[in-house]
């Protein structure tokens, strides 16, 4: 099959949905298939990939606070693009103008919408969750869910990345057609990659012995992960138990957060680390993951700390709750900076040497990419054939 993604979420300098992505073109072109990417650039141009597929940047006007990203505006352009290689199957996953310039071509393909991630989570919700509960919040923004509702009933099929986003958008009234939970590239990291030494020494730069428990903060700085949150509960948890933590990442809230942690005895903050291998053996070197963003849609960070052999401490709804093994993780009440403190001293307490033992054994159950593009591939390929049949 030829499969053409209409994605806005994806740039070069992107996160998750980035790295899901090139992933993916690897995978299908392993399987048999094309994955052809339009994605929105600074100028039109096309980046042929080893092995098959290709991202095709047209230009497009850029996001005014993240020129990183853009959004499609010019429908001809798309459409033509869209004619041109005239796939089997075609992707839209954002929620402004392009889902309804893709909804309205007239092609012969299966229109698939993938939901990504949940804009009600990340910005209603968080922006006026000082003023009002999040079921005020979802019951004053309802135009949106209608909004999404009449884009959605042009595709042929709407897809989820995991349970948790199905979860709740069904219970927003959203058609749902099926969920096809991501996975990650598990051959990167491994619990056997742990390194006592790198523990000890950044366990040290925190002004901690052995003895302390070493937390691992992953990600962009950006308010829906809620790095504050987190400082605050490792500050609380750090007063009752020797509690340190490692922060990698930037974003544009870089600034706050070192301003935040300045002062901090046992809180360190260092740059995104690009050399896989480098990032994998941080990783299965620490005592444990924490997570801030209940808003997560899968968590793919949660994976990869699992597949390290890292115990969890996240929120008790999203995409990291729902992978998160119950025996090598702690929950807390999303959004409660004492409820995550308390989370991450019942961690600390626990017995280190039964933790880690449960911890190897969820390592092993951690979802790969391949096989979340082997459950997808199959899925289109029902609904192509499916399609086909009716024209017929």
């Amino acid at each position: 099959m030829r499969i053409v993604d209409v994605n806005e979420l994806y740039s070069p300098s992107g996160g998750g949905v980035r790295t899901y992505i090139d992933r993916k073109i690897g995978i299908m072109a392993d399987l048999g298939h094309e994955l052809i990417v339009v994605a929105p650039g600074k100028e039109t141009w096309v980046e042929e990939r080893p092995g098959g597929g290709r991202i095709h940047y047209l230009a497009a006007p850029r996001l005014p606070l993240d020129d990183n990203y853009g959004l499609f505006w010019d429908r001809e352009s798309v459409t033509a693009v869209l004619d041109h290689y005239d796939p089997d199957v075609v992707e839209c996953c954002s929620p402004f103008r392009i889902p309804w310039i893709v909804g309205d071509w007239q092609g012969r393909a299966v229109k698939s919408f993938f939901m990504h991630n949940d804009n009600m989570a990340a910005y209603a919700q968080r922006w006026f969750e000082d003023f009002a509960s999040h079921e005020a919040i979802e019951r004053a923004f309802s135009w949106y869910t209608r909004y999404m509702a009449r884009f959605l009933d042009k595709y042929d099929c709407v897809v989820t990345n995991g349970p948790a986003l199905e979860k709740r958008l069904r219970a927003r009234g959203l058609r749902i057609d099926a969920a096809m939970p991501l996975g990650i590239e598990r051959s990167h990291f491994s619990p056997d990659l742990r390194d006592e030494r790198l523990r000890e020494a950044l366990l040290a730069q925190c002004g901690l012995g052995p003895e302390g428990l070493l937390l691992l903060g992953l990600g962009r700085h950006h308010p829906e992960k809620r790095w504050p949150l987190i400082v605050d509960a490792v500050e609380r948890a750090g007063a009752e138990a020797p509690v340190g933590m490692v922060l990698i990442g930037q974003g544009f809230e870089t600034a706050r957060i070192t301003r935040r942690i300045a002062g901090s005895p046992h809180l360190r903050m260092f740059r995104p680390v690009y050399d896989r291998e480098r990032l994998s053996r941080i990783m299965a070197s620490c005592d444990a993951l924490i997570h801030g963003s209940e808003a997560e849609p899968f968590g793919l960070v949660a994976s990869e700390a699992m597949a390290s052999g890292l115990p969890l401490i996240v929120p008790d709804t999203g995409g990291c709750a729902e992978v998160a093994d119950p025996h090598a993780s702690e929950l807390y009440e999303a959004r409660n900076p004492e409820a995550c403190a308390a989370a991450i001293l019942r961690l600390a307490r626990r017995d280190r040497a039964m933790l880690r033992r449960a911890a190897v054994v969820a390592a092993a159950s951690v979802r790969t990419d391949r096989e979340h593009t082997v459950d997808l591939m199959n899925y289109y390929a029902a609904q192509v054939a499916a399609k086909r049949l009716r024209a017929a």
